[in-house]
């Protein structure tokens, strides 16, 4: 039973309308926190050419940055959720993004590597808070449709994935790198809106304790062999798209620049249509799982994008852009499918597996960056993408997963 239906089970419709409205009025505020908080992280590997001219940075260098960024990020992760299952702090996702708005400040006045990490392990720490705990409450307030409400929490991140590279362009590379301090103001604004999530969250456990009636999870009836297994396989999957999109994020624009020798904006603008692509794959993503199981969503996801990774590293720039497009919206189809199959694999550990697959993101989008940007600078750019073609295949590992048998969604 969901948490929204168990809730609501015994209200009056005109209560239960009321409280369904109230829901997913926190499902879009918990959206447009994960793009205020992701539009304001995007701003970090946007900004790498300006830093790569302005401190000297190698390219060895901006993949460490990008390392202790998503090492922060994830490592503490699955402890975040794994507490937050235990003992929910409803103030959490407000302190996270305190978290952001400091390292924002630093990045903005950093004028050496040292302080620029520092900057970066903020930013990671602010978003290895927000992630776990933001996904736990969409899930509360999703009324069962599951993979609806992590796509739509997801889909503002990729938004503001999106929108950051354009900031960037237009807004901090005119003026600097003093102008991110400029985006604390969003940091604000998105302090105050999860302050209110947090006001919803309280008062739901409340009701939820007062009802003395715990939310059970049905199970799956799969072996803990058989969990621990599929758990693999999906981290393997995860292992995929991560690293390959370690290569987009970080070094996109710089392979647009040196194959193509576009002006950094071009490269930029390249970014946030790949970024967009992405935003738009997520929202389809979960609710297709919805409706035709997540285990095909994630064949067609993963193993589908191969032939147009294999073919971007040989075209012109013109198809690298309808190229990347289509890949960012197949492979981003991929995470609200498998963040959710996982949970559904682990039944009551929303936090703890929501923790652990976001935290694994970030560790392999850090890891993949610190090795393509030292094999970029051993070899080439355009080599790298030759070899992240490949990653893809790892799809086929898909075929090994249980078949979860749909839940239906009570109305």
């Amino acid at each position: 039973m969901s948490e929204i239906g168990a809730a609501t089970i015994d209200a009056k419709p005109a209560e239960r309308r009321g409280y369904e409205a109230t829901a997913l009025a926190v499902l879009v505020s918990i959206s447009f926190g994960h793009l205020l908080n992701d539009m304001m992280q995007a701003l970090l590997p946007a900004l790498y050419p300006v830093l790569k001219d302005s401190l000297g940075l190698e390219f060895g260098e901006i993949g460490l940055v990008t390392f202790v960024y998503q090492m922060t990020a994830s490592i503490l992760q699955p402890a975040v959720g794994f507490y937050a299952d235990k003992r929910p702090r409803t103030y959490a996702l407000a302190a996270g993004m305190g978290f952001t708005l400091t390292g924002l400040l630093l990045l903005s006045r950093a004028s050496g590597l040292s302080v620029l990490l520092l900057s970066a392990a903020l930013i990671g720490m602010g978003s290895s808070i927000f992630h776990p705990e933001a996904s736990r409450v969409a899930r509360m307030a999703s009324g069962g449709r599951h993979g609806f409400a992590q796509s739509l929490f997801q889909v503002g991140g990729n938004f503001g994935s999106a929108i950051g590279p354009l900031l960037a362009a237009f807004v901090v590379l005119p003026r600097g790198q003093h102008s991110v301090a400029w985006f604390s103001v969003a940091a604000l604004l998105g302090m105050a809106i999860l302050a209110w999530v947090g006001n919803w969250y309280r008062d739901h456990l409340a009701a939820r304790a007062k009802a003395r009636r715990p939310v059970a999870e049905a199970a799956n009836g799969l072996s803990r062999k058989q969990v621990g297994w599929s758990l693999g396989i999906l981290m393997v999957l995860i292992f995929s798209k991560y690293f390959y999109l370690a290569s987009i994020t970080s070094y996109f624009t710089f392979y647009l620049i040196d194959r193509f020798h576009v002006s950094v904006q071009q490269a930029q603008i390249q970014l946030f249509i790949f970024s967009g692509a992405v935003a738009a794959g997520t929202i389809l993503g979960g609710p297709i799982g919805d409706k035709i199981g997540r285990k095909r969503v994630i064949w067609v996801s993963i193993l589908g994008v191969l032939p147009f990774t294999l073919l971007m590293p040989h075209v012109g720039l013109f198809w690298t852009g309808v190229l990347s497009a289509i890949i960012g919206i197949v492979l981003a189809s991929a995470f609200s499918a498998i963040l959710v199959f996982a949970q559904e694999l682990v039944p009551g550990r929303v936090g703890t597996i929501a923790g652990l697959f976001f935290g694994f993101a970030f560790g392999m989008g850090g890891i993949g960056a610190a090795v393509l940007g030292k094999l970029a600078d051993l070899t080439s750019i355009e080599f790298v993408y030759q070899i992240c073609a490949f990653l893809p295949a790892l799809g086929l590992l898909t075929a090994f997963l249980p078949n979860l048998r749909q839940s239906r969604v009570s109305r």
